[in-house]
């Protein structure tokens, strides 16, 4: 009796191992979706905010290319939602959030463009996603951090790799948000 004791409880610890390391994993992806969502929304008001802006701003063709191609590749990859497709949508929003900053920044060189009710509106639907964002970035943040702390620390790390769980990539802040702003330049 007692070797059967033993060997349910040597069988029991594995399965309760791995199912730690899968609840931590289905929690990053329903924490990602909620960033999923509010990605699409803001896909959503680029057409708006492009189509505002491309009637003040004809020497910006190049920029409004660039977010438009962008935009559709950020769509794209959204149907990948392991680690490494993760991976590819936060660094092609990355890349789209930067153009839009670029974008938004130029509007400011715009002052009809700038009072124009369309991109008024436009620019305040963007804010509120962005902080949505903001938000739902935090929350996958801290499921990212518990199932990589779980999947990197012995034994789990053998389970994690016999079931193929591998860390997933942190949604971070690229450089330029990080930098402090000139003043200076504001104020030309």
């Amino acid at each position: 009796m007692p070797y059967i004791i033993a060997i349910a409880v040597l069988l029991l610890i594995p399965y309760l191992i791995y199912a730690s390391i899968i609840k931590k994993r289905n929690q990053v992806n329903e924490t990602f979706s909620g960033i999923d969502v509010q990605l699409v929304k803001r896909h959503d008001l680029i057409p708006n905010i492009v189509a505002a802006a491309k009637k003040f701003m004809d020497h910006e063709s190049e920029l409004f290319n660039d977010i438009t191609a962008l935009r559709t590749q950020a769509v794209e990859s959204h149907n990948l939602k392991d680690a490494k497709g993760i991976k590819a949508t936060l660094d092609t929003e990355a890349a789209l959030s930067s153009k839009l900053s670029q974008l938004m920044v130029n509007v400011e060189n715009y002052p009809t463009l700038k009072s124009d009710q369309t991109m008024i509106e436009v620019q305040k639907a963007l804010m509120d996603v962005e902080e949505n964002i903001s938000a739902a970035r935090r929350f996958y943040n801290s499921a990212v951090r518990n199932l990589n702390d779980t999947i990197q620390v012995w034994p789990m790390s053998l389970i994690a790799k016999y079931v193929n769980v591998e860390p997933y990539p942190f949604f971070e802040a690229k450089e330029t948000e990080k930098a402090t702003p000139d003043v200076s330049k504001l104020m030309a």
